[in-house]
């Protein structure tokens, strides 16, 4: 199992994680009737924020599948993503992708798994709060978005 955890500036309270050769654009992925907390392309997953500032991430790697612990999460969503290079990134929407950390994972289709904690927590002035993200990967075919456990 491989864990990362990371301090993403959610500008535009957004952030991705992605093949580094990616080349989804995540500007299309977002519609006005879509899900504003996810958006998915082949190479890329969009992950919605509920602030416009630092966030923590945790992003795992695992061998199977994990059981959904949705109990310890506000929105919890499966998707996928395909991985061609070998490399995964996470990066904040106005962040340099060059400059992301680069995560070995051996090429492949990923099932994922996107969980939102602590939306409710947030300030009045919306800049604090203990909002939390994770995003577990593990070999799979890539799955349609599917909602596990819809806000409430």
């Amino acid at each position: 199992m491989t864990v990362r955890r990371f301090d993403i500036f959610a500008d535009y309270f957004q952030f991705y994680v992605c093949d580094e050769t990616f080349v989804t654009d995540p500007a299309l992925l977002w519609g006005p009737a879509g899900d504003p907390m996810l958006a998915v392309g082949p190479d890329l997953i969009a992950i919605g924020t509920a602030r416009n500032m630092r966030v923590p991430v945790e992003l795992q790697i695992l061998p199977s599948e994990p059981a959904p612990d949705t109990d310890a999460w506000d929105q919890v969503r499966d998707c996928g993503l395909r991985l061609t290079s070998g490399a995964l990134i996470v990066f904040g929407c106005t962040d340099d992708p060059d400059q992301a950390e680069r995560i070995a994972a051996p090429v492949g289709d990923y099932a994922a798994r996107v969980c939102h904690g602590g939306l409710n927590s947030l300030s009045e002035d919306g800049l604090d709060g203990d909002d939390r993200y994770r995003i577990q990967l593990w070999p799979g075919a890539v799955r349609p978005v599917t909602v596990l456990k819809a806000p409430a």
